[in-house]
């Protein structure tokens, strides 16, 4: 939905102007930018912002404006954003497993020239389409380890690690610049998870006869939710470093990282507004077929009450939170103390929602936001988060 005027410099005014009965994405652009030039002045290498976790315009925008110039995609659509968007970007083509059309496309119309792979079909799928490596870089994916990540995608990606030198053998074979990648999982909590990732590559190295021009860390830098206490990002940063420099990598060697949700959790909030309270329950505007579904994961959000006319009770209460649709499921799976006397026509602003939050959104029902606005208020973060320290 097109607001007119889309810049406020606060969350109430937000309200005050338009009194939405929908919901709205409060994007902090200062916030977007100042988590982009911490990435970009700790991590030693390239940064590349993973846009499936939040590929809106706004936010694509203010990342750019940062300096963030290279961009982790994976798929054609969102490969076309980031060439048709920003003409000196770069797309990675991150995504383990493509279709042929999309490899096509993506090489002929799109010149994007690094890839990822964890098997020796997609190797093959990729010499197919695009020919001998004549200069593109491949880099192949490394299953982890779990430690504790909210979502770990080595149960979908990565080779085992008996199989990769093997296979970084013949991607070199093939003519492409060999590189290796890993993941250790979204919402990562420990520093531990990148060095044992790295400690793997060092052996990889050892068994392939491969130099590897690139190394790709990945993502999954943790941010703070309720609840949460996870270490500063230069923690993870230093323990990547130390790592790194144990292990055998050629002097020019491109170290690269993916961060998504710790680029820009912080660099949106959502307000909702309450239809309809009965008791301690009350129905929202949005739930978790839409804004909220990483709810359903047990992030927990900060939340704030917000009333045009009036004071909100000092007194808490704890709340059952329903989304709009006519699904039972549409419940966040925890209560949220909110003051007492909210009601019917009173706001819920809910903090962290700048990551898997309108790109996981889906219609169901005919329901989902599609109103963004930009404020310059600071954003709504947990009570233990320290700007100053984290990201």
């Amino acid at each position: 939905m097109a607001v007119k005027d889309s810049h406020f410099p606060d969350v109430r005014s937000v309200i005050d102007a338009l009194k939405p009965g929908y919901p709205v994405f409060c994007l902090r652009p200062h916030e977007l930018k100042r988590c982009a030039k911490l990435f970009l002045d700790t991590f030693p290498g390239r940064v590349l912002y993973a846009i499936k976790c939040n590929p809106h315009p706004m936010v694509l925008q203010a990342l750019y404006d940062a300096g963030i110039r290279h961009f982790d995609t994976a798929s054609l659509t969102e490969v076309a954003t980031i060439r048709e968007s920003f003409a000196d970007a770069d797309a990675y083509f991150m995504h383990p497993v493509k279709a042929r059309a999309a490899i096509m496309s993506a090489h002929d119309v799109y010149r994007v020239d690094h890839w990822v792979i964890d098997h020796e079909s997609e190797l093959q799928k990729m010499v197919d389409v695009t020919g001998a490596g004549d200069g593109q870089v491949c880099l192949v994916r490394i299953r982890t380890k779990s430690f504790g990540a909210a979502f770990e995608l080595s149960d979908k990606f990565g080779a085992p690690t008996q199989q990769v030198a093997g296979l970084l053998d013949q991607v070199a074979k093939a003519g492409y610049q060999p590189g290796l990648a890993f993941h250790v999982g979204s919402q990562c909590p420990t520093p531990e998870a990148y060095r044992d990732a790295i400690r793997t590559v060092g052996k990889v190295l050892e068994k392939s006869d491969a130099d590897i021009h690139y190394l790709d860390v990945g993502g999954g830098f943790p941010v703070h939710y309720l609840g949460d206490e996870v270490p500063p990002l230069e923690t993870f940063i230093d323990a990547i470093k130390d790592s790194v420099a144990e292990i055998n990598l050629r002097g020019d060697c491109v170290l690269m990282c993916e961060p998504g949700r710790a680029l820009v959790a912080s660099g949106a909030s959502l307000l909702t507004q309450v239809q309809l309270r009965k008791e301690d329950t009350l129905y929202l505007n949005d739930g978790v077929y839409h804004s909220l579904s990483e709810a359903k994961a047990g992030f927990r959000l900060p939340v704030r009450a917000h009333r045009l006319e009036g004071k909100l009770s000092d007194e808490m209460t704890a709340y059952t939170i329903f989304g709009p649709t006519c699904d039972s499921t549409d419940v966040l799976p925890y209560k949220v103390e909110l003051p007492a006397d909210l009601d019917e026509g009173d706001w819920i602003e809910f903090g962290q929602m700048g990551a898997y939050s309108n790109s996981m959104s889906t219609k169901f029902n005919g329901f989902y936001p599609e109103t963004y606005v930009s404020v310059d208020e600071a954003p709504l973060l947990p009570d233990n988060f320290d700007i100053e320290r984290d990201v």
